[in-house]
């Protein structure tokens, strides 16, 4: 069993309870943080070469080097914690706050103290109420035994935007204005919340402060991959028999998560595709399974580790409707700040409409590329990335099946396909409907 962190204890106690997190050393690391130098705690974070686990695995101690210093600055400095996990396919870091919200709290404590900030926010998912709940008793039980000391955390809940995941778009949230991205730089180390220097890091990288100062860096590079050291929480779900939460080393091969923690594909059906980071990365097909799940390594195999979200597919599933599904939630949460993602968006799901309704031409789907190309890089967020790498590894990897459509005009799944009639977020009275992916 790999050494947990992150999770640690959470199967023993419950951990929810300030007695119970002492009782394992809870809170320790914070005493020994601030009997630290801010800048020996960014020291050690960076030794350890703690990299974000919320998407593009910057590293955290570079972002707190980032943060100038409390002598060269004219206002105050935040943390803010970002909790908006909305990426699908994505559940880690609702994991981390209803199983050791303490472990998460005392992270974010650590890192006020590195940048000397007295306000921590963190920026919930509005629909995680449970988790909310959770993590504002936990708040109240650490301010009740005074382990805040003079930093006080603010538990906000945000309104179930996707945009708002983005950092700038979730820091003009907090602001109470609209939630949409922001042109940079600046970037939030020098100028973030109420345009002060502010660390914007997400729950699961917070949650893994406190073992990097129980262990030390040393001792914490063992875990992990060369480039990117300690564990990660992957979510597995899809088309598997044991979907969830596992925590385990970076580097993990796709074979090894799939087939001995998630018991392998549902029913003994054919694996026919992996995303390998959550929803936006580009796909996977059954001959890259001895990828290791570590950035670099993702990266290097033409997708991204992203949120560690990991999403089996099975033979069942229509690779177009699957295309579409996904397309027409990024046109639904596009802000529409941008006009390339705005009204490109709207042009794939026309398009994808008329390839899986038999309706299409080959330069309809010679049409998608085009526009996948015309978005990539040219919107202000990542969104619009998101929204093309999806679809375009889709038509790359299964062209032949997006040709089947047109050159027999129909979707050759004849209303068979597992996501056949799964509804997306901008079809017609998807907001009262409920629909179910098979298993």
């Amino acid at each position: 069993m790999a050494e947990l962190t992150v999770l640690k204890g959470a199967d023993e106690r419950d951990l929810t309870r300030l007695d119970e997190y002492r009782a394992i050393g809870g809170y320790d690391a914070l005493e020994r943080t601030r009997g630290m130098a801010p800048q020996a705690v960014i020291q050690e974070i960076n030794e350890a070469e703690l990299r974000g686990r919320g998407g593009a695995g910057f590293p955290m101690g570079r972002k707190l080097s980032l943060v100038p210093p409390v002598e060269k600055r004219t206002g105050p400095a935040y943390v803010v914690a970002n909790a908006d996990e909305s990426e699908p396919g994505a559940f880690k870091d609702r994991e981390i706050m209803r199983l050791v919200p303490h472990r998460f709290i005392e992270g974010c404590l650590i890192a006020a103290h590195a940048i000397q900030a007295k306000n921590v926010f963190i920026y919930i998912r509005g629909e995680y109420l449970a988790e909310y709940l959770v993590l504002e008793a936990a708040v109240e039980e650490a301010r009740l035994a005074e382990i805040l000391g003079d930093v006080d955390v603010l538990v906000h809940r945000g309104a179930g935007a996707y945009i708002c995941g983005e950092e700038s778009a979730m820091l003009e949230s907090l602001e109470g204005e609209r939630g949409q991205p922001r042109p940079r730089p600046p970037f939030p180390p020098v100028a973030g919340l109420y345009m002060q220097p502010t660390l914007v890091n997400n729950v699961q990288t917070i949650a893994s402060v406190p073992a990097i100062i129980e262990m030390g860096p040393e001792q914490y590079k063992e875990l992990g991959a060369e480039s990117a050291p300690g564990t990660v929480v992957y979510s597995l779900s899809g088309n598997v028999n044991r979907p969830g939460n596992f925590e385990l080393p970076l580097g993990t091969t796709l074979r090894e998560l799939i087939f001995e923690h998630g018991h392998g594909v549902a029913d003994g059906r054919a694996l026919k595709a992996i995303i390998p980071g959550g929803s936006s990365v580009p796909v996977f097909t059954p001959d890259q399974l001895d990828v290791p799940l570590d950035f670099d390594a993702v990266q290097g195999a033409g997708s991204y580790l992203g949120s560690a979200a990991i999403i089996v597919i099975d033979e069942r599933a229509c690779m177009v409707q699957l295309a579409l599904r996904a397309e027409k939630f990024y046109m639904h949460e596009s802000c529409g700040k941008c006009t390339p993602c705005r009204e490109g968006t709207r042009w794939l799901v026309q398009l994808l409409q008329k390839i899986e309704d038999g309706d299409s031409t080959q330069a309809d789907l010679d049409l998608v590329e085009t526009v996948c190309n015309r978005i990539e890089g040219k919107s202000l967020c990542a969104l619009g990335d998101f929204a093309v790498w999806c679809v375009g590894s889709y038509v790359e990897k299964f062209r032949d099946e997006f040709q089947r459509h047109i050159d027999e005009g129909r979707c050759p799944f004849g209303g068979t396909s597992s996501v056949e009639g799964v509804l997306a977020p901008s079809d017609q009275h998807a907001h009262t409907a409920i629909a179910e992916v098979p298993a």
